[in-house]
């Protein structure tokens, strides 16, 4: 019976959703002196953060990955007499994603603990909201409300990049806004284009509407530009180096390892799934920029000196992995992509943590200055060799699973794709071992180095769960890939899909 028990406790989205707004209200109305203030925005962000993680791992416990649908799905009317709807869901793919959010956001509120000393009040409140503006943006299932989301979590990574940033934060945090709202327009356009054609935003009922050729080229047209951005996808990336490194370590956390994301997400429900035909005619642009942000990306980042414009392009590199993966338009490359950006997100994620280890206690981050580290802080360079193999794709973590499936649906695209495709792993080997033999390897030249202190508590209480993450996914990816295969395979053939459920739901029921 467990196969056609409905998912219940539809209610769980909703606090997930919600409940860092409750936190960011509570801090704001938290009185007393600055000292007092600070305190009690640490932990009521970071009591917040952990229930919804909680609440988060108890929907993937309840959810029913052998039912094809929407799970935990709400709907109220909006504006119903044109067509908008409050409704939200998830399926096994947004599922993988409100987790992803939920356990990123408590690490990156532990990780700015210390190193976030001016108007912490504002910078708490401003990462609560940016965890609800991305669960409901994975999770909304109308047009207009992704909309809405999508350019909501544009405020507080716009601000924590613009006020709590390096020396060219504002010009960062500026860059960041106008590409990505600029680029949000042909979303819009898209949208509207949408509605006036059907009468309605619902995504599930968009899905199935059934587009011309003509109108799904154009519509898909829109979608890329939009998504690509945020991937981003070359040559829309010029945000992105200043964006990451200017941003405090935390943001840059959420930047890459879930915004970055919403992207790749937005290609996959809006581009691959709902214009099929569109992704065909598309599809050997996409790839071609794929391959060449592989490429790009990593050639430029053997070439940086600051520590952590490499983890970025590293990203951008890693991101174009998954541009490739998504459209191959294979079950394996779709699984794969969505397995990268879940791995690259916990292994990005953590790259910039330790960089930021490094650089908070020497206050540079020139990679010219190091050397030796490794001999000051031995658990950073073990934690640090484990996700630099992880970026790199090493058999036994999480990368290697995504990468794999990657290159397994190129194969059936061609040769060539999946060869230099490939090449991530092998550029991505030159510049993370280079960066890590030249900072933590060598002699200990003295200077800065001699100052340095291992890993505290609290950083390996944000290390050490990602490291977990990273071998859990590596040694059983099937926790994760059961939850999603299910919804890529309904989404790309539905009918097989359910003439495939339909027996085993029967034999359940009659046992």
């Amino acid at each position: 019976m467990d196969d056609v028990r409905p998912n219940v406790h539809p209610i769980l989205l909703s606090l997930v959703t919600y409940l860092p707004l409750v936190g960011a209200a509570a801090i704001l109305l938290t009185r007393g002196t600055a000292q007092t203030i600070e305190t009690a925005a640490r932990w009521v962000a970071l009591w917040t953060s952990g229930i919804v993680f909680v609440l988060a791992v108890v929907m993937w416990a309840e959810f029913n990955p052998m039912r094809p649908g929407i799970a935990f799905e709400q709907q109220v009317g909006w504006a119903s007499g044109a067509g908008i709807s409050y409704h939200v869901g998830v399926d096994g793919i947004s599922l993988m994603f409100v987790l992803l959010s939920a356990f990123l956001t408590p690490l990156a509120i532990i990780g700015g603990w210390r190193q976030v000393t001016g108007r912490v009040r504002d910078y708490m409140v401003a990462m609560l909201v940016l965890e609800t503006t991305l669960v409901g943006l994975f999770s909304a299932l109308d047009l207009v409300l992704f909309y809405v989301f999508y350019e909501a979590t544009l405020l507080p990574a716009s601000l924590m990049i613009g006020i709590w940033g390096g020396p060219r934060r504002v010009w960062a945090s500026l860059q960041f806004f106008l590409f990505t709202f600029g680029g949000s327009l042909f979303m819009l356009l898209a949208l509207l284009a949408m509605w006036n054609a059907t009468g309605t935003t619902d995504i599930v009922a968009l899905q199935h509407h059934g587009f011309g050729h003509g109108m799904q080229c154009w519509l898909l047209a829109g979608f890329i530009i939009a998504f690509g951005v945020k991937l981003p996808l070359f040559p829309l990336h010029a945000w992105l180096p200043d964006a990451y490194t200017e941003a405090p370590t935390p943001a840059s956390v959420m930047l890459s390892g879930v915004l970055s994301k919403a992207g790749a997400y937005g290609l996959l429900r809006f581009g691959v799934m709902m214009f099929p035909d569109a992704a065909r005619l598309f599809a050997p642009v996409v790839l071609t920029l794929g391959v060449i942000a592989v490429i790009y990306a990593a050639i430029i980042a053997l070439a940086q000196t600051d520590m952590k414009r490499v983890i970025a392009y590293s990203s951008f590199s890693h991101m174009g992995v998954i541009a490739i993966g998504l459209f191959t338009l294979t079950p394996e490359g779709i699984d794969g992509a969505i397995f990268q950006m879940l791995s690259h997100g916990i292994v990005i994620a953590a790259l910039f943590f330790c960089v930021s280890a490094v650089s908070w206690r020497a206050e540079t981050r020139e990679i010219s200055a190091f050397s030796g580290v490794a001999h000051k802080m031995p658990v950073l360079a073990t934690l640090a060799m484990l996700f630099v193999m992880a970026n790199i794709g090493l058999p036994g973590t999480g990368a290697f699973v995504g990468e794999f499936l990657v290159m397994v649906g190129a194969l059936h695209v061609s040769f060539w794709l999946a060869f230099l495709g490939g090449t991530s792993m092998i550029l991505g080997a030159v510049y993370m071992l280079v960066l890590y033999r030249r900072v933590l390897f060598g002699a200990d030249r003295g200077g800065i180095v001699a100052l340095l202190r291992d890993l505290t508590g609290q950083e390996l209480a944000v290390l050490v769960p990602l490291a977990i993450v990273t071998l859990w996914m590596g040694v059983h990816p099937n926790s994760f890939l059961r939850v999603f295969d299910p919804a890529v395979t309904y989404l790309l053939h539905p009918l097989a899909t359910v003439a495939a459920v339909e027996p085993t739901q029967i034999t359940h029921v009659a046992g």
